[in-house]
């Protein structure tokens, strides 16, 4: 009896020693980490873990919601142009790119004076891509369209002409001096250059951003004197009308007029 009790208690000393032994090594552990998480702490008194900066994106450009839409699309009202512009805005609206879009017969509110609808819509867009075909040519809307973009943004690089089954010589005489993007071989590679050339003028916002919010900060003095007619001015400056921003141009040796992307300039 003598001899089973004194192993009973021998058991129990060597099991509450070896509980002893573990909560040390937790402590120690603890202890470890939390001198760990301080020196990382300390190295960077107030600071906490952020991301790095990435760099702006062209959508987010405040001058970017200045106006409704990104891209005016224009289109004759024949089948088979309509299902073309059907197709061109499902791509540039659709995610990542989630551009806005005006597309006539679609947009435009019926029983309305469509002229007065047409002519808000060209100056609330930032870009015209004109699906150009020989239809288009044979559409009073379209060129009316045509020459009201003409009329707010000549030679400013916002008209993007998209050329269908249409021969040189049929091409319109008032955009001869415009880069044009065929879409007769290869439709997919003329909507990405298309989206391409548009986020690329959107990111061309940016900088002017920057430079307006420059300009105000300065005349914020002058500003508050002369109510709202200088930051107006400041404002104009940035206008995209002025902005040059070259399309993305493919030139390779004996191209034709068929070929993906044209300069009429050179022709």
């Amino acid at each position: 009896m003598h001899g089973w009790f004194q192993k009973l208690l021998k058991s129990r000393v060597s099991l509450s020693a070896q509980r002893e032994q573990e909560a040390k090594g937790t402590e120690n552990s603890v202890s470890s980490v939390s001198s760990q998480s301080f020196c990382a702490s300390s190295s960077s008194p107030g600071a906490t873990p952020s991301k790095p900066l990435q760099p702006q994106s062209a959508l987010s450009s405040l001058l970017r919601w200045s106006r409704k839409y990104d891209v005016f699309v224009c289109h004759s009202s024949v089948d088979s142009d309509i299902e073309e512009a059907g197709r061109l805005v499902s791509f540039l609206e659709a995610a990542p790119r989630g551009l806005r879009c005006f597309l006539l017969q679609r947009d435009d509110c019926p029983g309305g004076a469509i002229s007065t609808e047409l002519c808000q819509a060209v100056q609330n867009s930032h870009l015209w891509a004109l699906l150009i075909t020989p239809n288009f040519l044979q559409d009073e809307w379209c060129k009316y369209i045509m020459h009201q973009a003409l009329a707010v943004g000549p030679m400013s690089n916002r008209i993007i002409p998209l050329v269908q089954n249409l021969s040189h010589s049929q091409y319109p005489q008032e955009l001869k001096f415009y880069i044009y993007i065929d879409l007769s071989k290869s439709p997919d590679r003329g909507y990405k250059l298309l989206t391409k050339t548009v986020l690329k003028y959107l990111g061309c916002l940016i900088d002017n951003e920057k430079t307006l919010d420059c300009n105000v900060d300065s005349s914020s003095n002058e500003l508050s004197g002369e109510g709202s007619s200088k930051k107006d001015k400041l404002l104009s400056k940035c206008d995209p009308a002025a902005t040059s921003v070259p399309l993305e141009v493919i030139k390779k040796s004996g191209e034709s007029f068929s070929d993906i992307c044209c300069d009429h300039y050179q022709q």
